[in-house]
């Protein structure tokens, strides 16, 4: 396709995330020019709408993904972007790049085999720790959604996540007992039981849906599985 105006082509952007019917959206965004969907993709992180966040994260997973396959340097690229938006020097705040990372290598094996190691630094003490709570929010987030993917590449995280269960940040218990239902631990169980009970209201993408539930369902769906 000719290259798109840089408005033009975000309009369109905007237009195909708010569709109803997402999975055409996301055939449609695939054939667009990559490198210019990409950079429309990285201004929609940081949108107000959450669900047109999320979606943007979702279509920077699969560009992302389907570059890894054709033009794996410039994958890379994205990914020392995401890397970089993180990065205090950066001067920003980094909004929606753990979880652009978790969902890239939840879609690329060869970007997880490369940067998984990376993502789990973010809550490693001694690593790249992240002292924001939002942005371990979008970590814990991202480990979990490689974690149902390819959990073989995060099963060194699972120490690392299991703090964060008893974090006063509701987001925190709710993601860490959704990230680690992929490790088959009687250890976890326990802790999973102590928010069996957790009323607090938290939203989570699953499944391409922007969810309300509590901490306590989902540490409840956890448990299931791993039962």
């Amino acid at each position: 396709m000719n290259e798109v105006a840089g408005r033009k082509l975000k309009g369109i952007i905007l237009e195909l995330l708010n569709q109803e019917d997402f999975d055409k959206s996301l055939e449609a965004i695939c054939v667009l020019p990559e490198r210019q969907v990409v950079n429309s993709l990285f201004s929609f992180f940081y949108n107000s709408n959450e669900l047109i966040k999320w979606r943007a994260i979702t279509a920077m997973g699969v560009v992302a993904a389907n570059l890894a396959e054709t033009e794996m340097e410039y994958a890379r690229v994205i990914m020392r972007r995401l890397l970089w938006n993180l990065n205090d020097e950066s001067g920003g705040i980094g909004w929606g790049s753990p979880e652009a990372m978790g969902e890239i290598m939840a879609r690329s094996h060869r970007l997880a085999e490369e940067y998984s190691k990376l993502l789990v630094s973010y809550i490693r003490p001694g690593g790249n720790f992240l002292e924001h709570e939002a942005l371990q929010r979008g970590v814990l987030w991202g480990l979990g959604r490689l974690a149902h993917a390819r959990s073989q590449f995060v099963k060194d995280a699972v120490p690392f996540i299991l703090p964060f269960l008893e974090s006063r940040d509701a987001y925190h218990r709710g993601f860490a007992a959704w990230a680690i239902s992929s490790y088959h631990e009687e250890s976890i169980k326990p802790l999973l039981l102590e928010l069996i009970n957790d009323e607090s209201k938290i939203e989570i993408f699953l499944d391409m849906e922007l969810v309300e539930c509590t901490v306590g369902q989902l540490a409840g769906k956890s448990l299931s599985k791993l039962s």
